[in-house]
């Protein structure tokens, strides 16, 4: 699991790659079934241009960090499995993709066996085949295109000492990954997984020609097994123009609609200048969608006021958390009552606001995100209503020797992502004054800030984090934070905590023998409540993602695995 590319990837922000309610399931942004050429159901033909401001690089599915294969990769690149793509809550489903079904579990979840689709092939008209989806893995393993998923190098048996096809001298590749027919793949698992079928969507598992394969150069030109082919790639990713595959069949692809005959994506803009084009939506940007920029709070204010405009907004939630993180080995945070009064203090008002308000920002209590997909179980255990509980927060200060209030550090990032920048700091500060706290913000820009309170050594006691979903289970959220065999003291550490509980870590193994996703998210949701008590972080909010989408696109599908637009369902063109 990594922060989204938002969404930190996004694994986060999507990013997220990868991202990123309230008790809610997220319902789509509009459709505007009248758009684009005399309204009608969505037709084939047509450009679609993409505009993101960063550029889609490494454009190799061994190099691509993804949730649910991506957005734009997977119009290029189709995997074992792939996500929903439907709207709201029914999109954080894994389906099926280039093989028959969600995969056949056996020995308590340590080898899964999938059956590939017949007739799939890549973009020359040759099959594709269960060897391809083991290269392709197995690719992934090789240092010079990391940059991927990490789950198979932990979960393979074998798959922590493997280097990859080009220094493997006995030319087998991994035992861990059997091939006995062209359509059969078995993976052999080191523990229980019963999540294997959501892992299956990461690009890491769409198949590569090993002849075709050119190392770090593949990314020029990869082989498609979707929809569309890459023709263009220039100045690695930051503008891409994808065309039919003529040999991509509907029939084996229920998931991607493809209507539009080219798909180009121009990236390297700024933020403000994306959504100044796709309000205008003049040309060709009529037919334009983004895949990563958000609408914030000046430039949604101006929309909201415009009927045209707030039209064509797409709204999505993505499994995401905004908190504040304790380290308790550094004082007085390693008392739990100091911890807890922090979290009675918070304002969570004044957050949102900070936030850029209630149609960008959802307060949170839970760590979880509150969708039914994640296991989202409701709790408080700090109650303090939507603007703090100051009093309740003094009682608890001097219960813990501080009866004079104490003054603590806040860390937080200088970039202005309404997130973990200065704004959301300086709201926390001044909630937490009114307990007799004083706040000192320490603000730092934002490769240091990441640095800093990723590395063991170095965390502070107290500063703002988030963290995004690899697929949509409590899994990804909770053991990067929470699991203490996940501590890494020489390296990115995420178990800011520092927990390192026992029943915690058994709970996280027996959950992940479960191949019952619904009975293992009401699992995850019982963990987060008991580890919630613990009060090692202080949940904030959770974001709202609003994104323009030009005058005659068609077809908006955004799903709660994914937040944002779905590329793959969007039409250009009406019959």
């Amino acid at each position: 699991m990594r922060q989204s590319p938002v969404i930190a990837r996004r694994v986060a922000a999507a990013s997220v790659s990868l991202v990123l309610a309230s008790g809610v399931v997220a319902c789509a942004g509009p459709k505007d079934e009248d758009a684009g050429s005399g309204g009608g159901k969505p037709a084939e033909g047509g450009t679609l241009t993409v505009l993101n401001r960063d550029p889609q690089t490494d454009f190799d599915p061994a190099r691509l960090y993804t949730s649910g294969g991506g957005n734009v990769p997977s119009l290029v690149f189709r995997t074992l499995t792939t996500r929903n793509r439907e709207d709201g809550a029914k999109g954080t489903e894994v389906v099926p993709d280039l093989a028959t079904d969600l995969g056949k579990p056996s020995k308590n979840a340590t080898v899964w066996t999938y059956t590939l689709k017949k007739g799939i092939t890549y973009e020359d008209g040759s099959p594709i085949t269960s060897k391809d989806v083991k290269y392709g893995i197995e690719r992934s393993f090789a240092a010079e295109l990391s940059g991927g998923a990490p789950y198979l190098r932990d979960w393979l048996v074998g798959g922590a000492t493997y280097q990859g096809p080009y220094k493997d001298k006995s030319g087998k590749g991994l035992a861990s990954i059997e091939t006995p027919d062209e359509r059969t793949i078995v993976f052999h698992l080191n523990k229980p997984e019963g999540e294997f079928p959501y892992l299956a969507t990461q690009t890491q598992f769409a198949p590569v020609p090993k002849s075709k394969d050119k190392g770090t150069k593949y990314e020029e030109h990869p082989v498609s097994s979707g929809p569309y082919k890459v023709v263009r790639n220039e100045n690695d990713g930051e503008r891409l123009r994808l065309e039919r595959n003529p040999h991509w069949s509907a029939k084996t692809d229920p998931e991607r609609k493809a209507y539009p005959d080219v798909i180009d994506v121009r990236s390297g803009l700024d933020s403000s200048v994306i959504n100044q084009r796709l309000s205008a939506s003049q040309g060709a940007d009529a037919a334009a969608v983004t895949a990563g920029t958000n609408l914030g709070p000046a430039e949604l204010a101006r929309v909201t006021g415009d009927k045209k405009l707030a039209s064509h907004v797409g709204t999505g939630h993505f499994g995401y958390t905004n908190y504040l993180a304790f380290n308790p080995k550094v004082k007085p945070f390693d008392d739990p009552k100091v911890r807890q009064a922090v979290a009675y203090a918070v304002d969570r008002s004044s957050v949102v606001n900070a936030a850029g308000g209630s149609s960008l920002a959802e307060p949170a209590t839970t760590y979880l995100p509150n969708q039914k997909s994640f296991g989202y179980t409701k709790y408080d255990h700090f109650p303090a209503g939507p603007n703090g509980n100051p009093q309740k927060a003094k009682e608890l200060l001097k219960e813990a020797g501080h009866k004079d209030g104490l003054t603590i550090t806040l860390t937080h990032s200088n970039a202005k992502d309404f997130e973990t920048s200065p704004e959301i700091a300086t709201a926390i500060q001044d909630a937490l004054k009114k307990a007799g706290i004083t706040v000192k913000l320490q603000g730092l820009e934002d490769n240091d800030y990441r640095d800093k309170t990723h590395r063991a050594k170095d965390e502070p006691g107290l500063f703002l984090a988030h963290w995004g979903a690899d697929w949509p289970s409590g899994g990804p959220f909770l053991a990067p934070i929470f699991d203490g065999r996940q501590i890494v003291k020489d390296g990115a550490n995420f178990n800011s905590g520092f927990l390192d509980d026992k029943s915690v870590n058994d709970e996280i193994d027996e959950i992940n023998k479960l191949t019952d996703l619904k009975a293992a998210a009401a699992r995850w949701g019982a963990l987060d409540k008991k580890i919630g008590e613990r009060a090692l972080t202080v949940p904030l909010f959770h974001p709202v993602y609003k994104r323009l989408y030009g005058k005659d696109v068609k077809n908006i599908v955004i799903s709660d695995w994914t937040g944002v637009l779905d590329v793959s369902q969007v039409a250009v063109r009406s019959s």
